[in-house]
């Protein structure tokens, strides 16, 4: 039965019933080698003994005797001997490191293939191992070799092997087990007869051998047996014979080698282990000629008569113990210390020889590496070198581009400020001229009346601080009035002085502060002074103010805002815009009557198109948080930036909370109906709808973009004076006591 490479069956170590004897064949070919570590490793156990077989082809001019030996010329046979020792020795240096016990057989024959399958069949082989030939595929294809005719011809008790390579490459298993007990079985079991390495036995064949009967009814070949008691050790053959078999098997097929991380075996090494295993033979001529006469002296018997072969068995394997053992055993023990002494050293030898390679190995790469970092160092050094050298030249391009900017800059800068000066100039002349022709209704106080009405500016009289400078008290003409007066440092305050004379003096409302009078030459304005002070202080609760404002004085004081800012907006021939609306600038009298106050920077607003009232301005004026957003990206100004600043103040009269965010926060709050969470908690009784309604309106005010926001005389003033006719017809009282906050 054959079975192809990858698909064998193999049996376990040491398990199978019969003899369980396990023979390989060998040769001086590699495929020996291969063939012998696989059986050790897949079909042999500790202490099992392995039968080695090898065939000794008989040279061209020999001639068979009539008595059945083969006579050969001396020489001839003496080299066949030590060439057989040294292709054992290999096998037995393997033996002794895996523990493996060793039978050695050598048959003489011309045909091979019969030499084997007879000595099969005669020693009851229960699983031969034979080496696939080196040959190559060519060469197989036209030849048939040893291993394919054994597979053929061997008896059907044997399993056959094939290996190549370390691997099975074809088998043929046993079909019935083994017909008889093998006749090897006492020589094995017998500790005197078999040792690891040096037991021999030379069998001679030829045609002049007895015929007989096997046990499977084939006729088969009986071979004889010679003894040679003139042959020396297999240990002293010739060296370069030695060294030839050793270095043809790579280190791990060997296995002579501690070292098992690598397998870089050189020729320095194989050689200096030959050299120190021939430097230490010790054996004299007596040993030799003892372990010479160990050969066993026995004939095969006629397998016809089974009693008659194990007696002519047994009586040679007492012959062969009784040749001085307990001198071959002393001395058997002896070789192999000495033998695995000198392995111990061939071991170390080639473990320091690997750490050395191992450090230079090390030693190179760490050189490379660091080779490698210097080059990468350099490389860095070149790369920031360069770049450097590029952020110096885009540094120079930009400062040199920067400063062309900067003159550019300043040109044009002086050019515009020369401008806004000749401009500011122009209208400072032409508001003086207004104001020297009389025109204006208002009373030019001097500055000794201020002076004698402020005791001289004292502090006790001072009341406030405005943008521009302080506020005081004091009477003039009988009359409460409050005093502004100009800081000198106030450059740009001039302008604002002059126009808030000019706008204030030609206006006369009910919810605008009123002008009394002026002193121009020194930066003073006389106002109508409001009492409660403003908005900002009501709500906050700011100074004397302990008080909370009611919600009926909250939705009236709305109205009067919008009132008040619809009357600049309508202004004629031109409208004004105040730009700075805020709580701060809502002044509330003895009675909490609002008045818009501080219109310093107030402008006037030409009438456009499709009656639009809108400008543009160089620079966004007012007060963060309720300044119009889009005012203050675009410089667009219109009737609809003071809607802004009113949608904050009527969101802060309900809420009384800080102006940043407000709307959003409010917002949010009527989506979630958590509105009522939003309005100033020291007002009790807020009307849930008109509360609501006024805070929608004023989130409307304050839309992000001036077109989305509602026209204010026509949408937002008529639902606050709806708003205030409600506070008027259910105001039950004025104020609520504000509790600590």
């Amino acid at each position: 039965m054959w079975h192809p490479k990858g698909h064998s069956t193999v049996s376990k170590k040491g398990g199978g019933g019969g003899n369980g004897l396990v023979a390989v064949a060998i040769d001086k070919d590699k495929g020996s080698l291969h063939a012998f570590r696989w059986a050790v490793e897949q079909l042999l156990s500790k202490s099992q003994t392995v039968v080695l077989i090898h065939v000794n082809k008989p040279s061209a001019g020999v001639n068979g005797a009539s008595n059945g030996h083969v006579s050969e010329p001396g020489t001839n046979k003496q080299m066949k001997d030590k060439l057989s020792r040294e292709l054992f020795l290999t096998f037995h240096c393997f033996c002794t490191r895996k523990d493996i016990r060793s039978l050695d057989i050598i048959l003489e024959g011309s045909d091979i293939v019969k030499a084997l399958t007879e000595y099969v069949s005669y020693a009851a082989i229960e699983k031969l191992v034979l080496g696939a030939p080196s040959r190559s595929g060519f060469m197989r294809k036209f030849r048939a070799d040893i291993p394919t005719c054994v597979l053929k011809t061997s008896p059907d008790f044997c399993t056959v092997y094939v290996v190549s390579k370390g691997k099975v490459s074809s088998v043929r298993n046993a079909v019935r087990s083994v017909p008889f007990a093998s006749p090897l079985l006492d020589q094995i079991k017998k500790p005197e007869s078999v040792s690891p390495g040096y037991s021999l036995s030379k069998i001679s064949q030829n045609n002049a051998t007895s015929q007989g009967k096997g046990a499977d009814g084939r006729s088969m070949t009986k071979p004889r047996i010679s003894t040679d008691s003139n042959a020396r050790s297999p240990i002293y053959g010739p060296r370069a014979s030695l060294q030839k078999m050793f270095g043809d098997l790579p280190e791990s097929d060997t296995d002579i080698s501690f070292v098992s991380s690598d397998r870089a075996s050189t020729d320095r090494s194989s050689s200096s282990f030959f050299d120190s295993f021939l430097d230490s033979r010790r054996l004299s001529n007596s040993t030799e000629q003892s372990l010479g006469s160990m050969r066993l002296g026995m004939r095969w018997p006629d397998r016809s008569s089974p009693h008659e072969s194990l007696s002519g068995y047994d009586s040679g394997r007492s012959s062969c113990s009784s040749q001085h053992p307990d001198e071959v055993e002393v001395e058997m023990r002896r070789l192999r210390q000495e033998l695995k002494q000198t392995m111990d050293l061939y071991g170390n030898a080639c473990r320091e020889a690997l750490t050395a390679k191992q450090q230079a190995m090390e030693l190179k790469q760490t050189q490379n590496q660091d080779r490698k970092k210097l080059e990468e160092v350099r490389q860095a050094e070149e790369a920031a070198t360069s770049a450097v050298e590029k952020e110096k030249a885009r540094c120079q391009a930009a400062i040199e581009a920067a400063l062309a900017a900067q003159k550019e800059a300043e040109l044009k800068g002086r050019t515009v400020a020369g401008g806004e000066i000749l401009r500011e100039t122009a209208e400072m002349k032409r508001m003086l001229e207004i104001l020297s022709q009389g025109n204006v209704k208002y009373r030019r106080y001097t500055i000794e009346e201020v002076e004698e009405a402020t005791n001289n500016f004292a502090l006790s009289r001072k009341i406030g601080e405005g943008g521009y400078g302080p506020v005081f008290k004091c009477n003039l003409d009988h009359t409460p009035v409050a005093v502004k007066v100009l800081r000198p440092d106030a450059a740009q305050g001039r302008l604002q002085f002059l126009q808030e004379i000019e706008v204030l003096s030609s206006m006369r409302h009910p919810n605008m502060v009123l002008l009394l009078g002026a002193c121009p030459e020194y930066g003073i304005l006389v106002y109508e002074y409001m009492g409660r002070g403003s908005l900002d202080d009501c709500l906050f609760r700011k100074g004397n103010h302990h008080q909370a404002l009611s919600w009926q004085h909250r939705f009236r004081i709305a109205a009067e805002i919008g009132t008040g800012l619809l009357f600049l907006h309508q202004r004629k021939p031109e409208p004004i815009v105040h730009r700075d609306l805020k709580p701060g600038n809502i002044l509330l009298d003895q009675n909490y009557v609002s008045k818009i106050s501080d219109v310093g920077l107030a402008k006037l607003v030409p009438q456009a198109a499709e009656n639009m009232t809108q400008c543009c301005v160089t620079s966004a004026a007012g007060t963060f948080c309720y300044i119009d957003p889009e005012y203050q990206q675009t410089g667009m100004l219109g009737v609809k930036s003071d809607l802004y600043s009113l949608g904050i103040i009527l969101l802060q009269l309900i809420t009384a909370r800080p102006p940043m965010g407000l709307a959003h926060y409010v917002e949010q709050a009527i989506e979630r109906g958590t509105f009522h969470e939003m309005l100033d908690p020291l007002v009790p009784d807020w009307p849930a709808e008109e509360t609501l309604s006024l805070a929608k309106l004023a989130l409307r005010c304050a839309e992000l973009r001036r077109r989305d926001r509602p026209d204010l005389g026509k949408d937002v003033l008529p639902e606050l004076c709806r708003l205030r006719e409600i506070a008027e017809e259910k105001m039950t009282g004025s104020f609520y006591a504000a509790s600590p906050m």
